[in-house]
């Protein structure tokens, strides 16, 4: 078996790329988080783009582990935000990882935009750092922000952001649904031919 390093300690990124890997086949990969290994220590994210901090990322855990790893930088860019929070999103109202706060913050500043300027997508850049290569990529999930939170799944922004096309929040959809159309997922999918190379 294959070890491959998951540059976070989210479970729930973690059990997505298991999903995203059985579903390709690649069941030879054994994944391990960062809870997985010893501690190291982790650069800030300063990239000013998803795939600079999803590499810088990636760099960090190889080097400190020797493990081939894959890091994913993502977040949502709203169009009526100019692209904002972006980079940004997991600490949009000042704590890092505050999902509540992030999104009850990111509906008070959307609060008078009409619906027709609502758009927004969800960014995934997922990078691969191993011996033989250092690959990015990067997954695009357009839609539209809700004006309340509906569903209970997901994480994040899933309960305000509609994909374009449903009437559906990403809460309210099922995690393979969630796979087949995500920005993660869409990424993830960009990396089997290198993740395949591994094994």
């Amino acid at each position: 078996m294959t070890r491959l390093l998951v540059a976070s300690r989210n479970a729930k990124k973690l059990t997505e790329l298991r999903r995203v890997l059985d579903a390709a086949g690649l069941t030879e990969l054994t994944l391990l988080s960062l809870a997985d290994v010893p501690p190291f220590e982790e650069a800030p994210e300063t990239g000013a783009t998803f795939e600079e901090n999803a590499l810088a990322k990636a760099r960090d855990a190889y080097v400190a582990t020797g493990i081939p790893t894959v890091a994913d930088d993502s977040g949502l860019a709203v169009d009526a935000l100019n692209g904002m929070p972006g980079v940004l999103s997991a600490r949009w109202s000042g704590a890092h990882g505050n999902d509540v706060a992030n999104l009850e913050l990111l509906l008070g500043q959307l609060r008078d935009v009409p619906d027709e300027r609502r758009g927004a997508a969800f960014v995934s850049a997922c990078a691969l750092v191993s011996d033989a290569q250092e690959t990015v990529v990067r997954g695009e999930w357009a839609g539209a922000i809700a004006r309340a939170p509906r569903g209970a799944g997901g994480f994040g922004y899933d309960p305000i952001f509609v994909p374009a096309g449903s009437e559906l929040s990403a809460a309210e959809l099922t995690p393979a649904q969630k796979d087949a159309a995500s920005h993660r997922g869409r990424a993830l999918a960009l990396l089997v031919p290198a993740l395949r190379a591994l094994g």
